[in-house]
């Protein structure tokens, strides 16, 4: 039915098409051809570059798809850019050169726009309790590593 006591908040995360109620989860979705509903992303974990709408997701599989960091734990997130509006991120667990990892990533093929614009070798990828990434977290860490990256530079 909604947020108790928040009409607010209910009018901004239900919708009501053809008749019936639906609740925006900000999943991005489709039906397949047998009808299932299958789960692309979520529209949160897009970054805005120049304009442009980057899946993370999609930068993510890309970089996996390099080998350039197999079996190490990575995420990207993204944070806001002066220039470009957003840019993107690279959070990489362990004691690795980032600049290193940067050069690779640039000569491996990936696309310009999906390139991560810093890479930090990080203590632990921030997650919540249940184990899964926590995406404000990461977005947290990339912003107050980027500050501190921006004042000793």
């Amino acid at each position: 039915r909604g947020y108790l006591k928040d009409k607010e908040k209910t009018d901004a995360a239900v919708i009501e098409m053809d008749g019936r109620r639906w609740y925006k989860t900000g999943d991005k979705c489709v039906i397949t051809p047998d009808g299932f509903v299958q789960i692309l992303g979520r529209y949160s974990r897009f970054a805005k570059l120049g304009g442009e709408m980057i899946s993370l997701t999609a930068v993510e599989l890309r970089i996996a798809e390099t080998k350039i960091l197999d079996n190490t734990e990575f995420a990207v997130t993204a944070i806001p850019d002066s220039v470009k509006g957003e840019r993107i991120v690279l959070l990489v667990k362990g004691d690795f050169d980032g600049e290193e990892i940067s050069r690779k990533l640039r000569k491996s093929g990936i696309p310009p726009l999906m390139l991560p614009g810093s890479v930090f070798c990080v203590d632990a990828v921030p997650k919540l309790g249940s184990g899964k990434w926590d995406f404000t977290g990461m977005k947290k860490l990339a912003t107050e590593l980027e500050e501190k990256k921006k004042k000793t530079t």
